[in-house]
């Protein structure tokens, strides 16, 4: 009797779920819907997902105090900035892409870090004819650009008091944090970077070389002296205050090249964002000195001319062209891409769709073209690898994409005295080794030479998509070169395979190698049979390390929908 009573109970529950999906719209129905093994966070109004708990939990507080995304990326990207040594930052430099519901458009801060004046190729020649400094080491520093970058979206498009959106980080610096396993973790891999200056060590290590341990606190009273300057004297004191006379003292001391004149001059660009279309959605992206959006456009314009919702999700079609799209952007952005303050980028060009169907034509289906022989385009005709991403958005409807960067984990892996903050080691983004080699055989310079005041081309790239006319899924991710193929397949799996935020965030993925045999990096989950099927037809297999970290937001009608990626320990999508 008791399990009667108890049956018709579960019966009658399951009746009303039933009902209640019926009745309910297609988004709400999603909820109830079990097919999807991984389900994405949702909220009704704004909502942060990055790649730090504690940051996202920051700047969804920014969003209930009143904040904008803007607020809300500011927040997020200071917190960043002390829970997130190895990437988060003020020492390096990134790119913010964002829509403004009010007048409903589109636009991209670029603020990638300069080559300071004295950074020349000989600078980074060493006695032996070979490069030397340009990867670690506090001559591998530019100027950092985040502070400008940061402080020139809140001055433009923010709302709350600039003071108010750094309390968190200054918080959290002064009084410490307490660390995870993974932070740890992260320290103890980078210990011997981080020993490369005093100051540097004596915050992330013991006194003997080891870093600090899982549930040890991470105090940083000099970030928390840096932080607070700028909350109270803006990003005025960065390049031309306070801090700026500490960095040009310690660069001077330390043999660096960067000096006050270079941050006085270095300032955070507004640009018009990247635009196309994938299979009738809108594609907004960052444009040079983000080499990676155009690597986006190039690989969602080639797959264009293929059925690829037919082919299947991890299937081996799929897959190869995928890989076969990859080689084609990737010689086109090295071959092309610049920054266009000093170099001619045929930007049109490269996301023209008639290029693409030129491009599209040279791939083949039964067989994979080598890396090494793939050759660039001729994009002139149609003119006319630790970083972290988050993604904001408001009840208003204005969202924030965002990418920075202190380069390699925790970037040069020097920290001036008195500053409390590393400096990331961006001049090795340079094409510095084709730079000499053209020199030395009377060549031209890559489009992405060193050169004072240059900025070095990025694969950073925030994006959305658009559907419409609204912003419809905002994403990014760290990785290095693997980030335009990472981002690709997650709108990819999102427009052709219909997968939610959360599916195609959990999804494996590939990363088409170009340099020595040009293999194809695959993550675990992907079929055998698959993987066999790809070698048949030309593909190298390599495994490894996971590839990429997004963190996605969907938006719909009354609806956000978040997704952190796991492939990095501690991220969340916290809802307003």
């Amino acid at each position: 009797m008791v399990w009667s009573v108890a049956r018709r109970g579960a019966v009658l529950v399951a009746g009303c779920l039933f009902a209640l999906s019926l009745a309910a719209p297609a988004q709400t129905r999603q909820l109830l819907n079990y097919e999807a093994i991984h389900k994405p966070e949702v909220g009704s109004a704004g909502m942060v997902v990055s790649q730090n708990e504690a940051a996202s939990r920051a700047g969804a507080q920014v969003l209930r105090d009143g904040g904008n995304a803007v607020d809300a990326a500011v927040a997020t990207a200071f917190v960043l900035a002390v829970t997130l040594p190895r990437a988060g930052n003020i020492g390096g430099d990134g790119f913010m892409l964002i829509h403004l519901a009010d007048g409903d458009r589109y636009t991209a801060i670029d603020y990638r870090s300069a080559a300071p004046a004295l950074a020349t190729l000989d600078a980074y020649v060493g006695a032996d004819g070979g490069l030397d400094g340009h990867s670690a080491g506090i001559r591998a520093a530019g100027v950092p650009g985040t502070v400008a970058g940061l402080a020139l979206a809140h001055e433009k498009y923010g709302r709350l008091p600039w003071k108010r959106l750094l309390e968190p980080a200054i918080e959290m610096a002064g009084q410490g944090i307490v660390l995870t396993a993974d932070e740890a973790f992260a320290l103890d891999w980078g210990r011997e970077r981080l020993a490369r200056s005093a100051a540097g060590a004596a915050v992330f290590l013991r006194p003997g070389g080891e870093a600090l341990g899982a549930g040890e606190r991470l105090v940083q009273p000099d970030l928390a002296w840096t932080l607070r300057r700028i909350a109270e004297h803006g990003a005025r004191d960065f390049y031309r205050g306070q801090i700026a006379d500490r960095l040009d003292a310690g660069m001077r001391a330390h043999g660096g090249l960067l000096r006050k004149q270079d941050l006085a001059g270095y300032q955070a660009i507004e640009r018009p964002a990247l635009r196309s279309t994938y299979r009738g959605v809108g594609v907004v992206t960052m444009p040079p000195a983000s080499g990676g959006g155009a690597g986006i456009v190039g690989i969602l314009n080639v797959l264009e001319h293929f059925d690829l919702p037919s082919m299947g999700a991890g299937s081996a079609d799929a897959l190869h062209l995928f890989a076969e799209a990859s080689k084609l952007s990737w010689r086109d952005r090295l071959a092309h891409v610049g920054d266009t303050g000093f170099h001619p980028v045929p930007l049109r060009g490269l996301v023209d769709k008639r290029y693409a169907a030129e491009r599209a034509a040279l791939v083949r289906m039964d067989r994979a073209s080598p890396a090494a022989e793939v050759e660039a385009g001729d994009p002139w005709a149609h003119e006319s690898p630790q970083t972290t991403h988050f993604s904001v958005v408001d009840a208003d409807g204005n969202v924030v994409s965002n990418t920075y960067t202190l380069g390699a984990d925790f970037g040069s892996g020097v920290m001036v005295e008195g500053t409390g903050f590393l400096l990331g080691n961006l001049i090795g983004n340079f094409s510095l080794r084709a730079q000499l080699e053209a020199r030395r055989e009377g060549g031209t310079a890559p489009p992405n030479a060193l050169q004072p005041g240059r900025r070095p081309v990025s694969s950073m790239a925030p994006t959305m998509l658009v559907r419409d006319g609204k912003p419809w899924l905002v994403t990014g991710s760290p990785g290095g070169n693997t980030i335009p193929g990472t981002i690709a397949q997650t709108v990819i799996d999102v427009v052709d395979f219909g997968m939610n935020v959360a599916e195609a965030t959990m999804a494996p993925r590939v990363h088409q190698h170009m340099s020595g045999e040009g293999a194809l990096q695959v993550e675990r989950g992907l079929s055998p049979d698959t993987l066999r099927l790809l070698e048949g037809r030309g593909h190298g297999i390599s495994s490894g390390q996971t590839i990429g970290s997004t963190q996605m937001l969907l938006i719909g009608p009354g609806r956000v929908e978040g997704a952190a990626d796991p492939r990095r320990p501690g991220a969340a999508a916290i809802a307003q």
